[in-house]
């Protein structure tokens, strides 16, 4: 298993080296199968939104892959006046996401590292299963920098996907989406594999880990908007 093995949809990976570039063609078949209620998440996030984008506003999207969250939100919201900055460290999914939008004025998308970039004041900051890909030992950093650009009354709205909370309920969420992937039609090979290779790539906390980053960056009034087996969402308002 030294070579390439394929972790479902056509998808090459290597063991402990699962890269987002090489899934780029094939990433919203295999994420919208990977991960439960995923354009259900989508439509949540496009309706609280609108709560939140005042006609002038900013709002940053910190990982749009191929750009679907940042075109259902602008398509949702078409006659908001604002200014959309969505980031991603893929430069093969920002090429695609530019194009997926490059009829919207209103968005821009960028190619930069979330911990890394400046964030000008906002009032929506969206995180949509990206925050579990950045190492961990600047995540703080990351969601310091998220509560400290939005301007008081803004929100963040995050998803993540999460581990249990001790060791029993973990290994229940990982028979149960293990079961979830076989009905989606993966094989037992595959998500093998794909397990394999996000080892120390996706290193998802606990709900209560990502609820301490959150509490000890500023965020006081949080609330859960979609939990499934080990997957939820935050809104998180400033």
């Amino acid at each position: 298993m030294h070579g390439k093995t394929d972790s479902g949809d056509g998808i090459k990976v290597k063991n402990a080296q699962w890269k987002f570039s090489d899934a780029v063609d094939k990433f919203d078949t295999h994420i919208r199968k990977s991960v439960p209620l995923y354009d259900l998440g989508h439509e949540h996030v496009a309706n609280l939104a609108a709560f939140f984008m005042r006609d002038g506003a900013r709002v940053y999207e910190i990982g749009c892959s191929t750009g679907e969250l940042s075109s259902k939100v602008l398509a949702h919201n078409p006659d908001k006046k604002i200014e959309y900055i969505a980031i991603d460290a893929v430069e093969e999914m920002v090429k695609k996401a530019q194009k997926k939008l490059e009829s919207d004025s209103r968005a821009k998308i960028l190619l930069a590292d979330a911990v890394k970039h400046e964030y000008k004041p906002c009032s929506l900051v969206l995180s949509y299963y990206t925050i579990q890909f950045i190492e961990p030992c600047v995540r703080q950093e990351l969601i310091n920098k998220i509560y400290d650009s939005l301007e008081w009354g803004g929100a963040a709205i995050i998803y993540e996907k999460v581990r249990g909370p001790d060791a029993r309920f973990q290994d229940l969420l990982t028979q149960l989406y293990t079961d979830y992937k076989l009905k989606q039609g993966f094989t037992e090979s595959e998500i093998v594999h794909k397990t394999r290779s996000l080892k120390g790539v996706l290193e998802p906390f606990s709900t209560e880990g990502n609820l301490g980053l959150l509490k000890r960056a500023g965020f006081v009034d949080i609330m859960t908007i979609q939990k499934y087996l080990c997957f939820e969402g935050y809104l998180c308002i400033k």
